[in-house]
């Protein structure tokens, strides 16, 4: 990594409220060039607290786009932060009204050029793309990164039409404890006290709307790209990594949008920007990339980054099943069509009589993270007791290495034995010492087969034919390696068990595997060493008590209990040069009994500090969320607790019964 300390321009940086036409003030953070001359602007819109939260990793890159010639802004969403107002739904109508309201003032600013871009990864990448598609005029270029097209089935809430345990009870939970943490004295002022209390009057916890849309409806619509890819005007640069859920939005945004106006950029990363160096590598000298976006769309440039391919991949090597590799082996290739002439599908037929399938309701326990955030226990470890409770065919590779880029896809003949259940699907690379690496993955609802708009429960007894999708992947199987398909009725917690399964039979005489195979090219594809502006000097103290494991599975014997207890692991304490003392502290647990689809359990704690020492200033925020099921109903509870130094200040509690319609 290369910290610059000079640019070709120097900087500025304030603090502003950025007026909306309702009145409210957005707090807002400019770094700008000294110039005379007016400048684009760059903006990037988030709900995760500019003053603190991503702090850090704002400082590595805002100010090194104003040294090269742009006003970057960050601006926290409204009700969130030191932002006024009260907050709503992840992505809602007012989010993307105030978002293209800030592009308009933006452009109005006597510093701006009337030219902006937007750029942010993971809820910033959203509504980057989301605004894009309501086509302020100002927008003329978008670089979105671990982002996704599609809210219900490429986000954190459904995969295949099942709820996805694993994320959106934990992700609903940690944004339960983000939205009610106080805005901060230092930067709000005196009104902070009563700003937070309206905010916390506000709050009803995530969960309770998602799960009460179980499927593809016009909530899950809205903010979906892909409901119509023509309404995309500005030029967008997509980008993502292998080991981010929300990956296969690069494949789908440069096959849809005009090839003119997108490009894609795929390498190995987590939940990451690629130039931070988090596992696995390698990184890339990410800023430049877009600086060269930037210089082309928003000033006219002509630096041939629209000569670039349509989209840039990495391909990974085999490699041994780990929880993290600081790099993975490979290389990157080039394609200048999606679907690109260079990738076949091949057919893998099954063999075999019809097989039983009734995985262990515990199955799935060694999927890793939804969400890799490059931690040491993020990825998936050997898949060998994963696939032993599945149904496994196998290939070999045997006259040369098969390399393949794309979404794999399965289709299976099956005959239930409920009206409800689900289907894993998981492609691993298996070695000659049997060692089985996870490549992708994907799943199906079954009642979802027909569509994710409906539920259409199962003919039990009868053979149906059903086809999904898995994840895109770039991987190289090589001669030697077998490579192992293998089919599950149960992956928790990544999938919520459906009621009273029974698994399903499966007829391998009309079920196969179709691989996309991509001819092996010699692409000369190369990028910049990783840089950054330098960093913004927050401390992070070690502490005195002996760290939780990230990850830790426990066996209950007699009980049949399987539970597994994660430390998400987002930041713990930190002191930032103003003074503030930032410390959270998360756990999840996610409990089954291997016999009984109805034990499934998840509860996820928060606990949150803000203390400014100088001042006197503490602030704290504790958040229990749970959610169990019935055949039925999911019930679900939630707590929070707030406190301003020893005064509990606000205590809430939520219990609900939601309906399984389509989960």
């Amino acid at each position: 990594m290369k910290i610059r300390h000079e640019f070709p321009y120097q900087t500025t940086r304030e603090d502003v409220r950025i007026p909306l036409p309702d009145g409210t003030l957005l707090y807002a953070r400019i770094w700008r060039p000294v110039t005379d001359e007016p400048v684009p602007a760059l903006l990037e819109y988030l709900p995760y607290r500019l003053s603190d939260w991503t702090a850090p990793r704002d400082w590595q890159r805002h100010p090194w786009y104003a040294g090269h010639g742009y006003a970057s802004v960050r601006v926290d969403v409204r009700g969130h932060g030191n932002s006024e107002g009260l907050p709503g739904d992840e992505y809602d109508a007012r989010e993307l009204a105030d978002g293209v309201d800030v592009v308009h003032w933006l452009a109005a600013q006597p510093w701006c050029s009337g030219k902006v871009g937007m750029f942010g990864i993971s809820w910033g990448g959203f509504n980057s793309l989301q605004i894009a598609a309501l086509a302020p005029e100002p927008l003329k270029a978008v670089v979105t990164v671990c982002s996704t097209d599609d809210r219900y089935d490429n986000d954190v809430h459904y995969m295949g039409g099942s709820v996805l345990a694993v994320d959106m009870h934990a992700w609903a939970a940690t944004m339960l404890a983000f939205v009610s943490r106080p805005p901060d004295p230092h930067f709000a002022g005196e009104r902070w006290r009563e700003m937070w209390l309206e905010r916390l009057e506000a709050v009803d916890p995530f969960i309770h709307t998602w799960l009460a849309h179980q499927t593809r409806d016009d909530y899950w619509r809205h903010g979906s790209v892909c409901e119509d890819y023509s309404a995309v005007k500005a030029s967008v640069l997509a980008v993502g990594g292998w080991h981010d859920p929300y990956r296969d939005t690069v494949l789908r945004l440069v096959q849809h949008l005009p090839k003119d106006r997108v490009r894609g950029l795929i390498g190995p990363w987590s939940h990451q920007y690629p130039d931070r160096g988090l596992p696995p590598g390698p990184a890339i000298g990410f800023l430049q990339e877009t600086l060269r976006w930037w210089d082309h769309h928003l000033k006219g440039a002509e630096n041939n980054v629209m000569a670039e391919p349509l989209l840039r991949s990495w391909i990974s090597e085999s490699h041994p099943p780990a929880t993290v590799y600081p790099e993975l082996p490979g290389r990157w290739v080039a394609d200048d069509a999606w679907p690109s002439p260079h990738v076949t599908p091949v057919t893998y037929a099954f063999q075999g009589g019809p097989v039983e399938v009734d995985s262990p309701q515990h199955t799935g326990l060694d999927a890793g993270r939804f969400f890799p955030f490059g931690n040491d226990a993020d990825l998936p470890p050997d898949q060998r007791e994963e696939d032993a409770k599945s149904a496994s065919f196998e290939f070999p590779v045997t006259d040369g290495p098969i390399e393949v880029l794309g979404r794999a896809r399965v289709r299976l003949a099956l005959r239930a034995g409920a009206p409800t259940g689900q289907v894993v699907a998981r492609l691993c690379d298996v070695a000659p010492d049997g060692a089985s690496t996870l490549v992708t993955r994907g799943a199906l609802n079954l009642s979802a087969r027909h569509g994710r708009d409906k539920a259409v429960p199962c003919r039990v007894g009868e053979w149906e034919e059903v086809e999904f999708e898995l994840n895109g992947i770039g991987h190289t199987f090589p001669p030697g390696h077998r490579i192992r398909l293998s089919l599950s009725s149960a992956y928790w917690p990544w999938i919520w068990p459906q009621p009273g399964t029974g698994g399903w039979t499966l007829d391998p005489a009309a079920s196969g595997l179709v691989l996309p195979v991509r001819a092996h090219t010699r692409d000369a594809l190369f990028f910049a060493e990783p840089e950054q502006s330098e960093p913004l000097g927050v401390a992070y103290p070690a502490s005195l008590e002996e760290p939780r494991p990230e990850r830790l599975v426990v066996r209950d014997v007699a009980k049949g209990l399987w539970r597994l207890e994660v430390d998400p692991r987002y930041g713990g304490t930190r002191v930032y040069p103003d003074g503030l003392e930032f410390t959270e502290d998360a756990v999840e647990t996610y409990e089954i009994q291997e016999a009984d689809p109805l034990s499934a359990r998840t509860r996820s704690d928060w606990t949150i500090r803000l203390h400014r020492p100088e001042t006197g200033w503490d602030a704290r925020v504790e958040t229990r969320s749970e959610i169990s099921c019935d055949a039925a109903d999911f019930v679900v509870s939630n707590e929070v607790v707030c406190r301003d130094g020893d005064e509990v200040v606000f205590h809430r509690t939520w219990e609900r019964r939601i309906p399984r319609t389509a989960g």
